[in-house]
């Protein structure tokens, strides 16, 4: 879980959003001036102050949040993380790696679950990547007779590491990010929807900065499921990876006597 990276591959349709965000919210109120495409442009070359955005993001009316798309890649995560956030389908899409096409045979790499990281889970961490190169073995052994790469993926682990392109809007980006950050997610999709967070809050602050799960923002929404254990309150993916970054800096002292 420590070499997991996500990146921005649009940073500029983050500002288009934003531009079209306002734009669209002002066009609604300005229907009666547009006597003409430069009426249009005008209305959308015309500045707008954080302030404004800030409110116009507050308002009930998700649709200014869904004019443009922002792509990431996910890079090193495991296909079990793949199988979870491939639920969300309204106004997202994916492309990943493909197990049809790809020959993993010679270059399988898997992810290692966090609590497996730590010093004295040595002998847990070894027995976990033998059986994850097992299956691999079987998997080679298969193509080796002749089976499809296709066929041969049914013996690949969860763990495989794989490269996944999600594109979505704005909204639907805070959607992800608010239901996946929660714990009732894997230690590894959270970790990864809060690298997705911290990447976006970097290039838009103010777009991004009401994510998180509902518990760092409020109360939680889960009721009987709740895991009763709520994380800080915070407006920031840097607070919520911290443990995520203590664990990964503790694995890298080596076995204890």
């Amino acid at each position: 879980m420590n070499r997991i990276e996500v990146h921005c591959l649009n940073p500029q349709a983050i500002a288009d959003a934003e531009k079209m965000l306002v734009l669209s919210a002002r066009l609604t109120q300005a229907g009666h001036k547009m006597r003409g495409p430069k009426d249009f442009f005008d209305l959308a070359e015309k500045p707008y102050s954080d302030q404004a955005l800030k409110r116009l993001i507050a308002l009930p009316h998700p649709t200014l949040q869904k004019f443009g798309l922002i792509n990431m890649v996910v890079i090193g995560a495991s296909r079990r993380f793949l199988a979870q956030i491939t639920r969300h389908q309204n106004e997202v899409k994916f492309m990943s790696a493909s197990l049809q096409y790809s020959d993993y045979g010679d270059s399988a790499d898997f992810v290692v679950p966090l609590n497996l990281l730590g010093p004295d889970e040595t002998l847990a961490r070894s027995n976990y990547i033998e059986q994850c190169e097992r299956s691999m073995r079987e998997y080679k052994s298969l193509t080796a007779l002749g089976i499809s790469h296709d066929e041969a993926g049914y013996c690949a682990p969860q763990a495989l590491r794989n490269v996944l392109i999600i594109s979505a809007t704005p909204y639907q980006w805070k959607h992800m990010i608010r239901q996946r950050t929660c714990k009732r997610n894997t230690l590894e999709t959270r970790l990864v929807m809060l690298l997705a967070w911290q990447k976006l809050t970097e290039l838009s602050p103010t777009l991004f900065e009401d994510c998180g799960p509902a518990c760092t923002r409020g109360t939680c929404q889960e009721g009987k499921m709740s895991c009763l254990n709520p994380l800080p309150k915070t407006e920031s993916a840097d607070d919520l990876l911290v443990p995520f970054k203590d664990a990964f800096e503790r694995a890298k002292e080596g076995p204890r006597e």
